[in-house]
């Protein structure tokens, strides 16, 4: 039997980077994403045909609304900050934080996971070129593996579970650049926090100030279609 991994699949470049190296890994691979009354849904568009592209063996949207506890300018009526520095983008937790969201995604991709019975969970997340979430911390990955291990019936019976961060230390550069050498077509992916309804970027969010500053400094180039570029 194939190993199993569950990745945590957003449409961005780092997860569909992230699920590019769990491929070539030779996982079997089962992506999830999640509707959670975010406001740039259209990254689960982008998911779903990034998912289409690797011919996963199952993609799962999985609803849950965190708009419901808001605190975040993607799941409440807090405007999106733009043309922020990147400097500004890496020194503080943005608006943009959600609060715990990794933590409640990888809860529920671990249940997932245990059920397929994959011993192995990816996550795009970054240290380097990221938006100072702190759960996007190396520290905070291995704290969660811990509890993945402490809190399953797997873990317990002594079956280890990973939770794989391939990108963590990269940055967005060298992601983009990895990625490229495992083929993947950045033109299917999404990063907008504010897209318009056609799901053209905004170009000045920080997350799109990100991708850009990374496209830049890779030499690879941004198939990326930007509001502010027509």
């Amino acid at each position: 039997m194939s190993k199993r991994a569950v990745v945590l699949l957003s449409g961005g470049i780092d997860s569909t980077t992230s699920l590019a190296v769990a491929r070539s890994r030779h996982f079997e691979t089962f992506t999830i994403s999640f509707r959670y009354g975010q406001r740039h849904q259209y990254e689960l568009i982008a998911a779903e045909k990034v998912a289409k592209y690797f011919s996963v063996e199952n993609h799962f949207t999985f609803d849950i609304d965190l708009r419901a506890i808001g605190g975040s300018a993607l799941t409440s009526d807090i405007e999106v900050p733009k043309s922020s520095s990147i400097r500004d983008v890496s020194e503080q937790i943005p608006v943009t934080y959600v609060p715990a969201r990794n933590t409640i995604f990888l809860s529920l991709a671990l249940g997932w996971a245990e059920v397929l019975g994959a011993m192995d969970i990816f996550i795009g997340a970054n240290a380097v070129d990221y938006s100072g979430y702190p759960d996007c911390r190396p520290e905070y990955i291995q704290a969660f593996e811990r509890l993945a291990n402490l809190a399953t019936r797997v873990g317990v019976g002594g079956t280890k579970i990973t939770i794989h961060a391939p990108l963590i230390e990269l940055s967005k550069a060298d992601i983009i650049k990895l990625g490229y050498e495992l083929g993947v077509d950045y033109a299917l992916t999404h990063s907008c926090y504010d897209p318009d309804p056609d799901g053209r970027a905004c170009g000045t969010c920080d997350s799109c100030l990100i991708r850009k500053k990374g496209f830049a400094e890779s030499g690879v180039q941004d198939p990326t279609i930007y509001i502010e570029l027509e």
